[in-house]
């Protein structure tokens, strides 16, 4: 019996779906080797992308000493203004803990004690920003909890500027890594974390200020480049280091650690290398099929694996919306499996906002890497089903 053309054909797709639909599915990410601190809780950050790349008991709510004053410096930065000329208090000259020695009726220009608070972790330069700052140490809290709620920090709650022992004052390791991420995309936050030596003047002697950093991370470690130590005697010893290279900035957070100087260049180091940062997409780059043009870089830290899954898709804009109105004609969504790990938006591609200067996304989210078999059977199938219409037309395939 001859077959005819069309037989032999339907034949060997059929034998081409039954081959892929037995074989195995595409293999799910490798996993990094795995990597233990003394911590009590620790979180590993990539600071673009905001993807956090470790967490061990990273949602336990915990004391955090002075890593408190990540919150404070970054609430002065936003609400206050630099060249203020700040007058300490008698509160703020005795309060208790760490300090930089300021007097009562001292003045310093608010951008100095934010050097004082970050360098030295001076409970007094917290107290006085916070008084200039929010009217009162109490508004001035406030700030701090309203700023946690608007960055979506859920386990966090302040009750002092300074980071002294409170039951009612905690975060996690996760919040703080992810509160240290949106910190460290500030210009003046990201250089006075870095700072290792600063001076300053003095009113009440002949010599100026000298603040040597606490941080022995930026020494310790090369691209080390911020953020805080903490201690009390019941938090015991908290740590959040940054570090750059390649391009790439990572931050680590370990609460109540012993050995935080090791465990922070081993994560670092960890981090660095099973999650290099990738460009995904850039600022201006055609969208295909369309007149329009990615209005962001878009950069990821991809596991092993795992940008081999990557996949995305176009949102468009209603034309009848605000945003549509405003210039924004939709947003590419990128997954890895089933997991949307960011977006970024697009524009028209002549659009003015493409000629200006570009921001990475940051999107906190986060993936598990894997491509559900669901996922991979939908998409073969599909495609088959296109292979069908091609040889059949509309009516054969429809039928399958």
């Amino acid at each position: 019996m001859t077959l005819s053309r069309k037989t032999l054909c339907f034949l060997a797709v059929l034998v081409l779906a039954w081959s892929a639909l037995t074989a195995v599915p595409p293999a799910a990410a490798a996993a990094p080797e795995p990597v233990s601190t003394h911590a009590q809780a620790a979180a590993l950050i990539d600071v673009v992308s905001g993807r956090l790349l470790y967490s061990a008991n990273g949602d336990k709510r915990m004391r955090i000493a002075s890593l408190t004053k990540i919150m404070t410096a970054i609430v002065a930065i936003e609400h206050g203004k630099l060249s203020d000329i700040v007058k300490t208090s008698v509160r703020a000259a005795g309060k208790e803990g760490s300090s930089i020695y300021l007097q009562k009726g001292e003045q310093m220009s608010l951008q100095n004690l934010l050097y004082g608070l970050m360098l030295r972790s001076g409970n007094d330069a917290a107290t006085a920003i916070a008084e200039h700052v929010g009217g009162s140490e109490e508004g001035f809290v406030y700030l701090m909890n309203e700023k946690a709620r608007m960055l979506g920090l859920t386990h966090t709650h302040f009750m002092n500027p300074s980071g002294l022992d409170d039951d009612d004052h905690y975060s996690t390791a996760d919040d703080m890594a992810k509160l240290t991420a949106y910190a460290l995309k500030n210009p003046v936050f990201k250089e006075i974390v870095k700072t290792k030596v600063k001076t300053a003047p003095n009113p009440n002697d002949e010599w100026d200020y000298k603040w040597r950093n606490k941080n022995k991370m930026l020494s310790l470690y090369d691209g080390a480049d911020g953020v805080k130590t903490g201690y009390t005697k019941l938090a015991h010893r908290c740590l959040v280091s940054s570090a750059t290279r390649d391009g790439q900035q990572l931050a680590v957070v370990t609460l109540d650690d012993g050995d935080d100087w090791t465990d922070h260049q081993k994560l670092l180091d960890w981090g660095f290398a099973h999650y290099p940062l990738s460009e995904v997409a850039h600022q201006g780059q055609p969208v295909n099929g369309y007149p329009l043009a990615v209005g962001r870089t878009f950069l990821y830290p991809f596991a092993e694996g795992e940008k081999e899954q990557l996949r995305s898709k176009l949102v468009l804009t209603a034309a009848a919306s605000t945003a549509y109105r405003l210039g924004e004609r939709g947003t590419i969504q990128w997954f890895i499996g089933d997991d949307r790990i960011g977006a970024t938006p697009v524009y028209d591609r002549g659009d003015v906002r493409l000629k200006a200067p570009d921001r990475p996304s940051w999107t906190p989210e986060t993936t598990s890497g894997a491509v559900p078999p669901r996922i991979w059977h939908d998409s073969f199938m599909g495609a088959l089903r296109l292979t069908l219409l091609s040889l059949f037309g509309g009516k054969g395939a429809a039928g399958w």
